[in-house]
């Protein structure tokens, strides 16, 4: 098949989360099976094109554009080794950030949207699939359904994959006339057209063949009011159409066994790496690193969804009944930031926190933790609990989203860590107080680790679902 993939941000050109791992592994996995994927993402000021040895294409420099009253030109640099096609638009792209809340935002990816229905033609390559993610992609769906009669275009079938709900792009409707609909505005939601406001996301899924998102449970939770974020009532009318399906990790870059970052490897058979990377853990945060006391480690964007509300109250209590030391690697929220901050000042030996994100530091984390803190909200899907697992890293989880999906509690004979439903201060300090008596009993630790370490969460698995779900659109 061929399949035109397209993102607002791949690993490792760009990233801001979890997005930008996924538009990297899975196009990797499905070539890997024997598909044609191209991979289509803007190409922003902050992409190093010589590290990534960007080359220009032919016949894509200089391509008109035009949508709406907007008329200017694309040209691509392209990245052989991953097929990923990086579009330059400077005066759209080069702005310092990936997302603004700039006037022309809605602009800057009715462009991208426009370039991924010229591509096929310009290169004469017609896709069977365009796979969509997230809320910036969301006009193409529209798009390609209102270009039926272009030979490149009629046969292809679209993909909408919702990475975090929450995150819808909406925009005063004064945009529509910007965003080269013009005809297709029968096609929006008209009573939120009369509400003032047009949704990317919204129209993505309306007009998607296939929606998807990174879980099952999540493809359940966004169903309801509660998990819907306003849009249960369309993902419920749609239900048929809705898919989830678990995202993986890549085990190139995520296994404690093979990992270049790490001061020591490790495998479930012998763990003495572990140890070695926990010593150098505790000292890039300057911690007392006295063996024995358990190290929690956490890796997140410092945002309520995340969970860090209802954290402090229950740390505070262990800190101060418990030998353990905490470690954060994250940045967002001001409040949450100066939370985490107050924490290591009032435990200067016990907690590290390093604002903002380090990649070698996120694998020492992993790999010299012995649990990793992940209380989320809502959790589409979440990597940080799969990374934890494959580094035999025990997770406490709230039962959410894609976190029910691969953390099983130690209550169970298939234990691999520990889950909580209730989203409060108390649920969590329970879970995280189970987690630090079981560390007490090495023997029993060590058994659950070894069962968190056999888990699979292999890329070709997951693409194997994504071929039978784009087969049956064909």
């Amino acid at each position: 098949m061929r399949i035109l993939f397209v993102s607002s941000e791949v690993h490792p050109f760009a990233k801001t989360g979890g997005l930008a791992d996924v538009a990297a592994s899975l196009p990797a996995a499905l070539r890997e099976k024997g598909h044609d994927v191209v991979t289509l993402m803007p190409l922003y000021d902050s992409v190093d094109r010589e590290r990534f040895d960007l080359q220009p294409m032919p016949r894509l420099t200089d391509v008109p554009i035009a949508f709406g009253p907007n008329r200017g030109t694309w040209s691509v640099l392209a990245h052989d080794a991953t097929r990923t096609i990086l579009v330059d638009i400077p005066q759209l792209y080069e702005r310092g950030y990936l997302y603004g809340h700039t006037e022309d935002e809605p602009i800057r990816w009715a462009a991208l949207s426009q370039v991924a229905l010229q591509l096929p033609g310009i290169l004469g390559w017609q896709p069977h699939i365009v796979h969509c993610n997230d809320w910036q992609t969301g006009l193409i769906p529209l798009l390609i359904d209102a270009k039926r009669d272009d030979p490149m275009l009629a046969k292809t079938r679209t993909v909408m994959t919702i990475h975090n709900l929450g995150y819808q792009g909406r925009f005063g409707s004064l945009a529509v006339g910007r965003l080269g609909l013009e005809g297709l505005e029968h096609r929006l939601h008209q009573d939120h057209l009369d509400d003032g406001y047009i949704g990317f996301l919204e129209t993505g899924l309306l007009a998607a063949d296939a929606i998807t998102t990174v879980s099952p449970t999540y493809a359940e939770e966004i169903k309801t009011p509660e998990g819907g974020h306003g849009l249960d009532w369309l993902l419920t009318q749609r239900s048929e159409a809705v898919t989830g399906i678990l995202n993986g990790i890549d085990a190139d870059e995520w296994d404690p066994a093979t990992d270049a970052t790490l001061p020591a490897t490790y495998t479930a058979d012998d763990m003495a790496g572990k140890q070695v990377d926990r010593d150098a853990l505790l000292a890039a945060f300057e911690l007392d690193a006295t063996p024995g006391p358990p190290v929690v480690g956490i890796i997140t964007r410092l945002a309520y969804q995340k969970g860090i509300e209802i954290m402090e109250a229950p740390l505070r209590h262990f800190f101060h009944t418990w030998d353990l030391r905490l470690v954060v690697l994250g940045s967002g929220e001001q409040r949450y930031e100066e939370m985490f901050q107050k924490l290591a000042k009032d435990f200067p030996d016990k907690v590290g926190f390093y604002a903002g994100y380090n990649n070698d530091l996120a694998h020492l984390i992993e790999a010299g933790s012995d649990i990793f803190l992940m209380p989320s909200l809502y959790e589409p899907c979440g990597l940080n609990q799969m990374y934890s697992l494959v580094y035999g890293t025990l997770p406490v989880v709230r039962s959410v989203g894609g976190l029910a999906d691969t953390v099983i509690d130690i209550s169970e004979p298939d234990g691999n860590g520990f889950v909580f439903d209730e989203f409060s201060e108390h649920a969590l300090g329970t879970a995280l107080g189970r987690a630090l008596d079981l560390h007490t009993r090495p023997a029993e630790w060590r058994t659950a680790v070894e069962r968190a370490m056999g888990g699979s969460f292999s890329w070709s698995e997951r693409a194997d679902e994504y071929l039978e779900l784009y087969a049956s659109l064909m």
